[in-house]
């Protein structure tokens, strides 16, 4: 797992240690949540069973942030920003076959992938004091993947 330094940094300082080195907590962090949809097909290659023929799901994607502290107007990020970046990734899903995405030309588009290439896209459009805590895909309404730190 690839973690940009200022995630691992805020990791590091969640753990909070009494003077004895004992660990006693956790620092209090916002967290942020928003959710979005999007029409995709794709396969699975080299999959033993149906799914290795082409077939489609709605899809949707809820984004978890946090963040140690608000901004200025006591936000953890305005949920319009961050919609809109998530939208932004999602659009060139959305009514597309995912196998021919460079994302997926090597990795299958399985529902953990998918995951994981929104929380890779997302990570890198944020600033340092925000980070993507998970990513949940349903690819149908009792079937999720999720990718976190």
């Amino acid at each position: 797992m690839t973690l940009i330094l200022s995630e691992v940094e805020l990791i590091v300082k969640q753990i909070v240690f009494s003077a004895d080195k004992k660990c006693t907590g956790f620092l209090n962090m916002y967290e942020l949540v928003v959710e979005k949809t999007f029409a995709g097909a794709h396969n699975l290659r080299a999959y033993d069973g149906e799914c290795e023929r082409l077939h489609g799901h709605n899809w949707r994607v809820e984004v978890t942030l946090k963040a140690e502290k608000l901004n200025e107007l006591g936000m953890v990020m305005d949920f319009k920003d961050i919609k809109k970046r998530l939208e932004e990734i999602l659009s060139r899903f959305d009514h597309s076959y995912l196998n021919e995405l460079s994302e997926f030309k090597e990795e299958n588009p399985t529902t953990e992938n998918v995951s994981k290439v929104i929380y890779d896209n997302l990570s890198e459009q944020l600033p340092p004091e925000i980070f993507v805590a998970k990513v949940k895909t349903w690819e149908s309404e009792k079937c999720a993947a999720a990718y976190y730190i």
